[in-house]
């Protein structure tokens, strides 16, 4: 083995890993936004909404992550929409973890006591108060250990989106073996690198959480 081209290589990685964050950033924010919409919908929905929130989480746990890829970003242009790969990739993995975590978050507000929310609107708090106020946090401080694994596994998932030449950090990786010619050393380098991203991700999760969400969160 040989590690001597690590030091020009250094860059380029760093480059990889900076946009793999980006992505999971993005992908973290939108998802989490969508998922906890789209749960409260299924819930208290018109029967049309129920439906197509339904609908959603099917095809998309039920369809490859590569596949929804290459739709986003080889089938739309046929209809006339035409996406940066960096704006493919965060739609394609937004729209998949949120089918996966609609079903986490609901899970979740269906744990919280309905007693609560009867409570909470006997004192006079709006609906939406009530959701926002009571139920939602206890619901996410029941399902956070859920939720954070599934943001590591989308992290994770994100190799993926080298297909479409987004320069994450296996693509990096599939650039630096091709022309160093190290394909076992770039490869373990770059599989030590996601192992210290999933890990500083994971801490940096249940830290926030316990912030936000108080003691109790794993």
């Amino acid at each position: 083995m040989a590690f001597g081209w690590l030091s020009g290589a250094a860059g380029d990685i760093a480059h990889g890993a900076a946009t793999t964050i980006l992505l999971i950033v993005v992908t973290t924010l939108a998802g989490t936004v969508l998922s906890i919409l789209g749960a409260a919908g299924r819930r208290n929905g018109p029967v049309l909404l129920k439906r197509a929130i339904a609908s959603y989480v099917e095809v998309m746990r039920n369809t490859p992550f590569l596949v929804q890829l290459f739709f986003i970003f080889f089938g739309l242009p046929s209809l006339g929409v035409r996406l940066d790969p960096v704006l493919a990739a965060m739609l394609a993995m937004t729209l998949n973890m949120a089918a996966y975590t609609i079903e986490i978050v609901g899970a979740g507000l269906d744990a919280v006591p309905g007693g609560q929310t009867e409570a909470a609107l006997a004192l006079g708090l709006r609906p939406r108060q009530v959701f926002i106020k009571i139920v939602l946090p206890q619901a996410l401080k029941v399902i956070y250990p859920a939720l954070t694994s599934q943001i590591v596994i989308m992290m994770l998932e994100s190799a993926v989106v080298s297909q479409i030449a987004v320069r994450e950090l296996t693509y990096e990786a599939d650039m630096l073996q091709a022309r160093t010619f190290r394909s076992f050393e770039t490869y373990f380098v770059v599989t030590l690198v996601y192992l210290a991203m999933s890990m500083g991700l994971r801490r940096l999760l249940v830290t926030g959480g316990r912030r936000a969400l108080g003691a109790g969160v794993t």
